[in-house]
């Protein structure tokens, strides 16, 4: 009895054994395949989306999280995430979004041709889903009040209407484009234009829209990778109020082609509003140069900036502001736009030679919009581009962006890798050699902002020195002692070694 017992155990042992294994397998293994399973299933939806994305005429969006309630253009139901398209402004769950694109019509950047011109164009009503604190146009009540899909909007004009204020005439009366009639490129102007061109004519002037005096339309520039990314979002929210054929990214069609849209335009009207930091601003400056050499003179536009970059010294010394962090609401900037004066701008040519009798090289010649340095300044911003292109996914806010420039500027006051630099280069300003201290930078500037919003020629602005103007024909030159004499002039503890003020400057 005693032997068969203790077989009885064993075999009891072992099958708990067997057991625990199975059951440890279970909990481990389980969990891996939900996982792969949900990630298979995942990346199929994600591929399906991709491809309605590819062949939509809208311009789809994915979201995770809407910013505010939304409700799914198709079923009416509440989403919390889905598509929405960036032009007309349509939101749909993610099982509707084929159907919402058979349903739907987006914005057309050029009317159909229908055998005619045209002069005028009737409302685009979207239904739902309107902006907050929107009015009827009809009623001026309050529009989007209900916990529902309710309301219609125009996606030109941006009107919104009561169901059940829409009436039949409002589906056929003609849009006036809204508040922003005068920078809209309408889409029957661009088919007129078209039919001009086919008909191998170029005479543009007399195609004016509404037959409005004013018209300045306004083409958008923005650079997805300037200062704290908020180009992709701007990139949308223009793309509502505007035609969205005015709306560029800069990270997918350079500044000279998107220009040419500037000579189907009238000549002289046309602004440009460009979404970046100063680089992206000498970007645009460069390419409306090339359109001089292509004598395209007539088309020039005037240039606006919206800040989005790290130092913004360039649209600071223009009255744009030190920096956008989206606290101005886009229909603000695009008044700001309309109402701004034109100014001028000092651009200067600076030309590189190498030394030496037998050089045969040519010199290289850049254009000047802010300022340029030799020594530490200079270095810092060497350093950054180059730390920048090569992991630019790092760089995605100014704190960031401003904090890599301070650790660049404490690494040269421990190096000071421009020391002596009095020694190794001389200076002629107006063609007079001037007498250097001991200097580690020298700053050649042509605005008065300098390092990301300091006023370098004034410094502490306890001396009576002229305020550095940028439409004055000269430049200022200044130097400094190293990185730490730059951090103090921009705290104001310092001021600047003022060399002069000078119509040519040359450095041997």
């Amino acid at each position: 009895m005693e032997g068969t017992e203790s077989r009885s155990d064993a075999s009891s042992s072992v099958v708990a054994d067997w057991s625990l294994v199975f059951w440890t397998l279970c909990s481990v293994i389980l969990p891996v395949l939900i996982t792969l399973w949900c990630s298979f299933q995942r990346s199929r939806r994600q591929v399906l989306i991709r491809d309605i994305f590819r062949k939509s005429k809208h311009d789809w969006h994915y979201t995770d999280l809407f910013g505010q309630p939304s409700y799914c253009c198709v079923c009416a139901q509440h989403i919390l995430q889905g598509a929405f398209c960036n032009c007309c402004g349509l939101r749909v769950s993610e099982g509707c979004l084929k159907k919402a694109d058979q349903l739907f019509l987006c914005k057309e950047i050029m009317m159909r041709s229908n055998g005619g011109a045209h002069s005028s164009m009737p409302h685009h009503w979207i239904r739902g889903n309107v902006p907050l604190c929107s009015c009827c146009m009809i009623c001026k009540q309050q529009c989007g009040t209900q916990p529902k899909l309710c309301d219609y909007r125009c996606v030109w004009c941006q009107y919104t209407v009561h169901d059940e204020c829409m009436m039949d005439c409002l589906k056929t009366e003609e849009c006036t484009f809204g508040e922003f009639r005068d920078l809209i490129i309408p889409p029957y102007y661009l088919s007129t234009i078209n039919q001009i061109r086919k008909d191998k004519r170029i005479n543009y002037e007399k195609v004016v829209p509404y037959c409005r005096k004013h018209w300045m339309p306004v083409i958008i520039l923005a650079n997805t990778r300037s200062g704290n990314n908020m180009g992709e979002t701007l990139l949308g929210e223009f793309k509502i109020l505007l035609n969205p054929v005015q709306v560029f990214d800069l990270s997918k069609i350079a500044p000279a082609k998107a220009l040419q849209l500037c000579t189907l335009l009238p000549c002289n009207s046309v602004r440009v509003l460009v979404c970046g930091g100063d680089g992206t601003v000498g970007w645009v400056l460069d390419a409306i140069d090339e359109m001089k050499i292509k004598g395209q003179e007539r088309y020039i536009p005037q240039v606006a900036i919206l800040p989005l970059g790290t130092g913004n010294d360039l649209s600071n010394t223009l009255g744009w502001g030190a920096g956008y962090a989206g606290e101005v609401p886009v229909e603000q900037i695009l008044r700001n736009v309309m109402e701004a004066d034109g100014i001028k701008l000092d651009r200067w040519k600076v030309q590189v030679t190498n030394k030496g009798y037998y050089n045969l090289r040519k010199p290289k010649v850049f254009t000047m919009n802010n300022y340029f340095s030799i020594g530490p300044d200079a270095l810092m911003a060497l350093n950054f581009h180059a730390h920048r292109e090569k992991t630019p996914s790092l760089f995605s806010s100014r704190i960031i962006n401003k904090a890599v420039y301070f650790f660049y500027g404490t690494k040269d006051c421990l190096v000071q890798e421009c020391k002596d630099l009095n020694k190794k280069v001389e200076l002629e300003l107006d063609g007079e050699r001037i007498e250097l201290p001991s200097l580690e930078g020298i700053i050649v500037l042509n605005i008065g902002y300098w390092g990301g919003g300091c006023r370098l020629w004034e410094g502490m602005g306890d001396e009576p020195y002229p305020l550095a103007r940028h439409d004055d024909g000269l430049l200022e030159v200044v130097g400094v002692h190293g990185s730490f004499h730059c951090a103090q002039i921009q705290v104001k503890l310092a001021n600047p070694v003022r060399l002069g003020q000078a119509h040519t400057v040359r450095a041997m």
